[in-house]
């Protein structure tokens, strides 16, 4: 049965069966921990050094007993017996000396691999082009930098517990083996067992973590998509079917995880019971020499002590394969992000923007967003000059937001080239071409912070004066002091306490306070209600004066505060003019106003009725 939004479970979890990784990748991420986990050198040795120490009074207490029950106990030695119950007080103290630093340590290593990760994926993150980008879930990248993350982080906390676990194993065998090496044959028979099922376990368990995984990325989606589009949620009225979705999604984990039961149900008892078996063959075999005079009970308590010893580290080899499957296949996952590489970057050759007043020329321009897709600008040619205003015009789809977004470098087109002031913009550093290149999106974004913090994202460090200068540009003063703590005032997520009009303004304050070379006005007032568009037509027209500016509108009113009107259709101009005389003479152009004052019209009547 298909799952809610035409999504197949089936389908899932076929693909989630082919992101299953060969020995390669999987060493690969094996590889990627142990590079992470040397950067913590010092702390890994300090928690090593811990638990070798740690390890060898585990060993040598056990001895000590045996010998204080044979000198101290049997032959009635008070004073034997109370020299040795000292020295394994001290030797005991020194052991919860080293396994508190093994600890510290453990978690500091843990802690910082897990940090230095995350910062590696968000950095990434923000390299990475919009293609990435646009074909990346957000849930699946919350996932990777939270739940992936934190199984990698409860596998490096393990090490210097498991390392000094695994030396307990082969120390305490030579122990044995030198106490009396039939009982530790004995004793030791069950090791090859709990080999080959820790084998198999390992085997079992990965491809089934790894589905989890990606199981648990996809509920992230879900979860992420319902809470930021909260709004489309319960206008629709559509809570019925995201809470189907959800369930389908925890569903599915569900049976992952219940595989994961399955699977360590059958394989943790026999992991378990083997030491078991070699503890009761000790105590009957033992006892059996004990009996004999063939071995002494000092002897045989230590030896029982040793193999109790050994029961602890056996077991936790189950639980360490599980999560070290699951921590590798969460390592594969966050390393796709980290090896992933940005196609827009700078190269050797990228310079300086050249001084200049902003003239922008597109040249022979073709784009399309995908392999073989179609193309939304084909052979598009435009020049604006220094401190020109022009606005594209034209249907949906025509490539007018194409235009704004090749700009700055979102995507490189696949053919012809953009030049500011006579130079390329693939031989201008990224960053200084995206501070010269500022754009006001159809959608504003506005962070969790204050009003001024939100106006000054481009440059922190801006004076007071500059944020207020700024905000008096873009008409924003007035209302911002209005404003129960003024510029002070935190912004709730998205700025949505702020009407449209509001939004668009501190957005526009932004823009101006990056002083940008050339400005993008990317459909800024068609989230503003028609009535109030006055209130933020004035402060662009006042930002626009001067300045080379691209307005995408489709709103009249707003196309006019233009000097040009270029008219788009098919990925090309097929006209322009002022709007005046475009409006008296172009029949295409008058279509798309005419189609753009009925969507306009509809969006008010859907309002009203609301």
């Amino acid at each position: 049965m298909a799952g809610p939004a035409g999504r197949n479970p089936a389908n899932e979890a076929s693909a989630a069966e082919d992101l299953i990784p060969d020995r390669t990748v999987r060493g690969a991420a094996w590889r990627l921990l142990f590079e992470e986990t040397m950067h913590n050198r010092g702390a890994v040795v300090t928690g090593v050094a811990a638990g070798l120490a740690w390890t060898a009074c585990r060993v040598v207490i056990p001895l000590f007993t045996g010998i204080a029950i044979d000198h101290g106990i049997r032959h009635s030695n008070l004073h034997s017996l109370a020299v040795w119950a000292i020295i394994i007080g001290a030797v005991g103290a020194i052991s919860a000396t080293c396994s508190g630093l093994r600890r510290y340590s453990a978690f500091r290593v843990a802690y910082s691999v897990e940090t230095e990760m995350r910062e590696g994926m968000f950095s990434n993150l923000q390299r990475l082009d919009f293609r990435f980008h646009d074909q990346s879930q957000t849930g699946q990248l919350m996932a990777r930098a939270a739940t992936d993350l934190q199984q990698i982080n409860q596998l490096v906390v393990m090490i210097p517990m498991t390392m000094a676990n695994v030396l307990l194993i082969p120390v305490t065998a030579v122990v044995l083996l030198l106490i009396d090496p039939t009982l530790a044959l004995v004793a030791l028979a069950s090791l090859p067992f709990i080999n080959w099922g820790a084998k198999r376990f390992s085997t079992a368990i990965h491809p089934v973590s790894m589905e989890l995984q990606q199981e648990l990325s996809g509920l992230s989606t879900v979860v992420e998509e319902t809470v930021t589009g909260i709004r489309a949620v319960k206008g629709f009225g559509a809570e019925g079917i995201q809470l189907r979705q959800l369930t389908s999604q925890a569903g599915r984990i569900f049976d992952r995880i219940i595989e994961l039961a399955r699977l360590r149900g059958f394989f943790t008892p026999i992991l378990d019971v083997l030491p078991m078996v070699s503890l009761a063959l000790v105590l009957w075999y033992g006892g059996y020499q004990v009996l004999h005079n063939e071995l002494t009970v000092g002897q045989l308590t230590a030896f029982f002590i040793y193999v109790a010893l050994l029961i602890a580290p056996l077991q936790m080899i189950g639980q360490i394969v599980a999560q070290a499957q699951r921590a590798v296949a969460s390592t594969q996952r966050v390393k796709e992000i980290l090896d992933a590489a940005p196609v827009i970057k700078d190269t050797p050759r990228s310079g300086h923007l050249p001084k200049g007043r902003g003239e922008v020329h597109f040249e022979a321009l073709t784009f399309s967003y995908g392999d073989g897709g179609r193309r939304v600008l084909d052979n598009f040619e435009l020049t604006i000059a220094p401190g020109e205003s022009v606005a594209l015009v034209g249907a949906t789809g025509s490539g007018k937001s194409t235009v704004a977004r090749l700009l700055p470098r979102f995507y490189d087109p696949d053919g012809g080239r953009i030049l500011i002031d006579g130079k390329d913009i693939r031989e201008i550093k990224l960053r200084e071409l995206r501070r010269s290149v500022a754009i006001v999106f159809e959608e504003t974004f506005l962070f969790s912070d204050t009003v001024s913090a939100n106006i000054a994202f481009a440059d922190p460090e801006a004076t007071t004066k500059q944020i207020l200068d700024a905000s008096k540009l873009a008409g924003a003063h007035d209302f911002i002091l209005n404003m129960d703590e003024g510029y002070d005032t935190m912004l709730g997520e998205r700025g949505f306490s702020l009407s449209g009009g509001q939004r668009q303004r501190i957005a526009l304050a932004r823009a101006i306070l990056a002083n940008p070379r050339v400005l993008v006005l990317d459909d800024a007032t068609s989230s503003v209600d028609a009535t109030k568009e006055h209130e933020i037509r004035a402060a662009l027209q006042t930002v626009m004066e001067g300045r080379t500016t691209i307005v995408i509108a489709h709103r009249p009113a707003t196309i006019a505060l233009a000097e040009r009107v270029v008219l788009l259709d098919g990925g090309r101009i097929v006209a322009e003019g002022t709007h005046e005389s475009l409006s008296a003479h172009e029949p295409r152009y008058q279509e798309v106003l005419a189609q753009a004052a009925a969507l306009e019209a509809a969006r008010a009547a859907e309002e009203v009725d609301a």
